[in-house]
C-alpha cells in the first residue's frame, strides 16, 4: 500500500532521527543522533562503518545489504541477541521502529522480531509503511559481469523497495522449488503430492515474474523520462529475459500459470535427470545495455559499468519516490570506490534534489567535499561512532 503525502508537504522525506544498536556486529552499544540529516561516517577500513549502514538496511524486509543470516550479525562477544532501532520521521509521521533477535537460549533458529512504537508487528514488512531504503555497496561492482543469479537478486531488491510483499513471494518460490527437487529425487514419489507442489510453484512463479516485469517496465519508463546527457551517468536500457516474462506481455497471468504448470508436469523426467527445475523465473536474467553506445553493460569499460549502476540506483530512488509519495533513505557504502570526483558531485546533487536523507561511508573526508555542507559527520573506530560535526 502506498503512503499518502502529508499535508503541506508535496514530497515527504523519510528521515532517521536517532539510531540505536545493541550487540550488532562490532557494536555492543551505540546511539547515534542523526537529526534527520545527511550523514557521513569516516574511518579506516574495518572500523565498522558498513555495520552502521547494514543496521539501517534491516529496517526493511529481507536480509539487509550484506544478505547476512540473522545469527551472523550478532556481536561475537554477546549472547547471540542483537537489536537495531530507530526514531524516524517517516511517511506516517514520527515513529519508533525496532528489529532484532533475542538470545537463542539453545534455539539457533530464534525468529527475528519487529516492533513499531514498541508494539509487535508480524514482520519487517510493516516498516515499509513508514520508510523505504535503497543502497549501493562495493559488492555490486561486478553485477554486470557476474552470473544471472546476482542480477536477479539485485532486481528483487529493487522490487522489494516498491512492493514490500515481494520478499515473501520469492522466499516461498525458493522453498517450493526445493520441495519439488527433493521429491524428484525419490524413485516412486507421490504424484498427487507432486501435483500440489507444482501448483504452488506455478502460482508463486507467475507472481514473482509479474512483479519483476512490472518494476522493470516502470523503471525503464522512469529512466527514459529523466534521460539527461549532462547528468554524468550513461543511460541504461533494461529488460527481462525469461520465457514466463515474455509470455506475460501478451497473455493473461492465468493462461501463463496454467501452461507453466503443465510444463512442470511434462518436464519431470528431464528435471530429475538434471537434479533441478530447469525452467521458470529462477532462471531469468536482467539485461542491461549502455544506451548511448548500444552495447551490453558487460562490454562497457569499468568506469562506465560503475556509472551505469549508480544511474540505475538513482532512477530507482526516483521511482520509489514517485510511486510512494516520499523519498527513500539512501545508503552509499564506500561510494568513493565507485566514482571519480565529478560523478560523485553529480550523484550528491541528484540526491539532494530528490530530497533523500543520504548516509555515506568513506575513508578520506576530502572525497566528500561535494556532500551537503549541513551533513553530520561521525568518526568511526572499532565499536564506536562519535559525532564530530
Amino acid at each position: 500500500m502506498s503512503a499518502e503525502p502529508r499535508a503541506n508537504d508535496v514530497i515527504p522525506h523519510a528521515r532517521i532521527l536517532k539510531l540505536k544498536l545493541s550487540n550488532f556486529r562490532s557494536y555492543r552499544q551505540a546511539s547515534l543522533d542523526l537529526e534527520g540529516r545527511t550523514a557521513l561516517f569516516l574511518g579506516a577500513n574495518g572500523a565498522g562503518k558498513t555495520n552502521i549502514l547494514e543496521a539501517i538496511s534491516f529496517l526493511t524486509p529481507g536480509r539487509g545489504l550484506r544478505r547476512a543470516t540473522l545469527e551472523d550479525v550478532a556481536a561475537t562477544e554477546g549472547d547471540g541477541s542483537w537489536a537495531a532501532a530507530a526514531e524516524i520521521d517517516g511517511a506516517l509521521g514520527k515513529a519508533a521502529l525496532g528489529t532484532g533477535i533475542e538470545a537463542p537460549g539453545g534455539d539457533e533458529n530464534s525468529p527475528r522480531k519487529s516492533r513499531i512504537d514498541r508494539e509487535p508487528v508480524s514482520s519487517a514488512t510493516a516498516f515499509a509503511e513508514h520508510l523505504r531504503v535503497v543502497w549501493l555497496t562495493p559488492e555490486m561492482d561486478g553485477l554486470f559481469l557476474g552470473p544471472a543469479s546476482e542480477r536477479r537478486r539485485f532486481l528483487d531488491r529493487l522490487v522489494l523497495a516498491i512492493d514490500a510483499e515481494h520478499s515473501a513471494r520469492v522466499s516461498g518460490l525458493d522453498r517450493a522449488l526445493r520441495s519439488r527437487n527433493r521429491l524428484l529425487e525419490e524413485q516412486n514419489f507421490d504424484s498427487k503430492w507432486m501435483d500440489a507442489i507444482e501448483h504452488e510453484v506455478a502460482e508463486l512463479a507467475i507472481a514473482v515474474a509479474a512483479a519483476r516485469a512490472e518494476t522493470v517496465k516502470r523503471l525503464a519508463t522512469e529512466i527514459e523520462a529523466n534521460r539527461d546527457a549532462a547528468s554524468g551517468f550513461p543511460t541504461a536500457q533494461i529488460a527481462l529475459d525469461g520465457e514466463i516474462e515474455r509470455a506475460l506481455e501478451i497473455e493473461s497471468a492465468t493462461e501463463v500459470e496454467e501452461r507453466y504448470r503443465e510444463k512442470l508436469h511434462d518436464s519431470r523426467p528431464r528435471d530429475r535427470a538434471a537434479g533441478r527445475t530447469l525452467e521458470g523465473p529462477h532462471r531469468s536474467d536482467l539485461i542491461v545495455l549502455h544506451a548511448e553506445k548500444a552495447i551490453e553493460a558487460a562490454r562497457a569499460s569499468t568506469g562506465e559499468r560503475k556509472a551505469l549502476l549508480v544511474g540505475l540506483i538513482l532512477s530507482h530512488a526516483r521511482l520509489v519516490t514517485s510511486m510512494h509519495g516520499f523519498a527513500p533513505i539512501v545508503l552509499l557504502d564506500d561510494v568513493a570506490a565507485f566514482l571519480d570526483a565529478e560523478r560523485r558531485a553529480a550523484l550528491f546533487a541528484s540526491l539532494e534534489k530528490l530530497g533523500a536523507q543520504v548516509l555515506v561511508s568513506g575513508v578520506d573526508e576530502s572525497a566528500f567535499v561535494a556532500l551537503d555542507r549541513e551533513a553530520v559527520r561521525f568518526r568511526v573506530t572499532p565499536g564506536e561512532a562519535v559525532r564530530v560535526a
